[in-house]
C-alpha cells in the first residue's frame, strides 16, 4: 500500500477515506458494554490513573483510549479484587501501547514497579505475572485489539472542524490558524473528558469524536455549531450528537468550577508562590511555558451561550483574547437544550467510598481536574501514522505478545 503524504492534505486522500470507512464498520462490531462490573464505582479512579500514566510516558491518545476501553471491557466481565485491578490496568496500558505505539515508547517493567502507588500498595510486578495477565486479557478479547475508539477518529474530523466560512460571535474569523489551534486544544480536552464516565460508552466512538468537535465549537462560540461540511464528513446530524454534547458541556462546567475553586484556595496560592520562587523546569509540560491555548481551558468567560442561529455580536478584535464558555453560560446552554443530569461517576466519582484509591493518586503531580491536566500538560500527539496506518485495513493486525518484557 502506498505511503500516505503526511505533509500535505492527507485527509483528502482516498486512503484516509478508506481507513475511516473501515473504522466505521469495525465500530459496529464492538462488544456491548453493560456496566455490570461490581467495581463500577472504582472505574473513574482507574481511568484517571491510566490517563495520568499514559501522559507520563508520552503515549498517544489512541493508546490511552484503547487502554481504558480494554479495562472497561474486562471489568464488565470479571469480578476482580482491588489489588488485582492495578495489575489488570497496567497490563491494559502495556497491551494498548504495544499495539498503538512504537516499541521504544512502551513502558518498561522497572518503570512500572518504581511508581509511587505501587510502593504504597506493596505491589511488585514480575515478568511472569504480567505475561500471564496479558494472555488472560488477549484471550478475553479473542486476540483482537483492533478496537476503534474516539481517538482513532479525532484527527480525521479535526481537519474539517473550522473553516474560513465560520463565524465567531457573528463576525468573520480574524485568524484561521489561531482558531484551529484553540479548536485542537479544546477537542483533545473533551476527548479526555469522554474517558472519565462510562456513560460515553453508550455512544459509538465516531459519535463521541464528532461531539468533541461540536462541543469545542460551542465553547469557542463558533457558528454554526455544526456545519454541513462536518455533517457530510461524519454522517451525524445535530440531533445525533445532542445528548453526548450535553454530557461533555456539563463536565466542562464542573471542571471550570473545580479549577476556579482550586485556583482561589490558600493551598493553591501558596503552591503558586513556591513555583514562582523556584526556577521552572525545562520540560514542555512547564506551566510557565504554556501557550495561550493551554491557559484558555482555565478561564471562565461571560459570553452568552451559542445557539444554532447566533445573533450578531460585537466585532471580534482577536480570537486570542476570547475566553472559554464559562459555567453560567454552559449551564444556560444545557438548560436551553433540556440536558439531563450526568451519572454519579461523571461528577467526580464516588471516591469517598474508596479512600485508599483516592490516596493513590496523591503520589502523582496533580493540580485541578485531570482532564484539564492531561490535555494541557503537553501538546497533543496526533496519531496520524498510527490510527491511519495500514494495520486497520487488514483483518489480522500484527501483534507480538511474547518476550515483551525482555529488555
Amino acid at each position: 500500500m502506498g505511503k500516505m503524504d503526511t505533509d500535505g492534505q492527507w485527509w483528502k486522500s482516498q486512503l484516509a477515506a478508506d481507513i475511516h470507512q473501515a473504522l466505521r464498520i469495525k465500530e459496529l462490531k464492538l462488544p456491548a458494554y453493560r456496566a455490570h462490573s461490581p467495581q463500577i464505582g472504582m472505574r473513574r479512579y482507574f481511568a484517571d490513573l491510566l490517563a495520568i500514566l499514559s501522559n507520563r510516558y508520552q503515549l498517544c491518545p489512541t493508546a490511552r483510549h484503547l487502554a481504558v476501553y480494554l479495562l472497561d471491557l474486562f471489568m464488565d466481565h470479571y469480578d476482580v479484587a482491588v489489588k488485582q485491578l492495578y495489575i489488570i490496568a497496567l497490563s491494559c496500558l502495556l497491551l494498548a501501547s504495544k499495539f498503538e505505539e512504537k516499541e521504544d515508547r512502551v513502558p518498561k517493567l522497572e518503570q512500572l514497579n518504581a511508581l509511587g502507588f505501587m510502593c504504597s500498595l506493596n505491589l511488585a510486578l514480575s515478568k511472569r505475572d504480567l505475561t500471564r495477565t496479558e494472555l488472560l486479557l488477549l484471550e478475553t478479547f479473542g486476540w483482537n485489539l483492533c478496537l476503534p475508539t474516539a481517538a482513532h477518529f479525532i484527527d480525521y474530523y479535526l481537519h474539517a472542524s473550522v473553516s474560513q466560512a465560520d463565524l465567531h460571535q457573528g463576525w468573520p474569523l480574524s485568524s484561521l490558524s489561531k482558531t484551529k489551534a484553540f479548536m485542537d486544544k479544546y477537542t483533545h480536552y473533551f476527548l479526555e473528558v469522554s474517558l472519565q464516565d462510562h456513560a460515553f460508552l453508550s455512544f459509538r466512538p465516531s459519535q463521541v469524536a464528532a461531539a468533541c468537535i461540536a462541543a469545542s465549537r460551542i465553547c469557542l462560540q463558533i457558528s454554526p455549531s455544526w456545519s454541513s461540511v462536518l455533517q457530510l464528513l461524519t454522517g451525524y446530524t445535530w440531533d445525533h450528537l445532542t445528548r453526548c454534547i450535553q454530557l461533555m458541556l456539563l463536565a466542562h462546567d464542573n471542571d471550570v468550577k473545580e479549577a476556579n475553586k482550586t485556583k482561589s484556595s490558600p493551598l493553591s496560592n501558596q503552591a503558586l508562590l513556591q513555583s514562582q520562587a523556584t526556577p521552572p523546569p525545562s520540560s514542555s509540560s512547564s506551566s510557565s511555558s504554556a501557550s495561550p491555548s493551554q491557559q484558555l481551558l482555565f478561564q471562565a468567560g461571560s459570553h452568552p451561550h451559542l445557539s444554532q442561529r447566533s445573533a450578531p455580536a460585537s466585532r471580534l478584535q482577536s480570537l486570542g483574547e476570547s475566553q472559554a464558555l464559562g459555567p453560567t453560560a454552559a449551564q444556560d446552554y444545557l438548560q436551553a437544550h433540556g440536558a439531563g443530569p450526568l451519572t454519579s461517576s461523571a461528577s467526580g466519582g464516588p471516591f469517598h467510598s474508596y479512600p485508599s484509591l483516592a490516596s493513590g493518586l496523591c503520589s502523582l503531580p496533580l493540580q485541578g481536574p485531570i482532564a484539564m491536566q492531561v490535555s494541557i500538560s503537553a501538546e497533543p500527539r496526533h496519531c496520524l501514522g498510527l490510527a491511519y496506518g495500514a494495520g486497520y485495513l487488514g483483518s489480522h493486525p500484527g501483534f507480538a505478545a511474547a518476550g515483551c518484557f525482555d529488555r
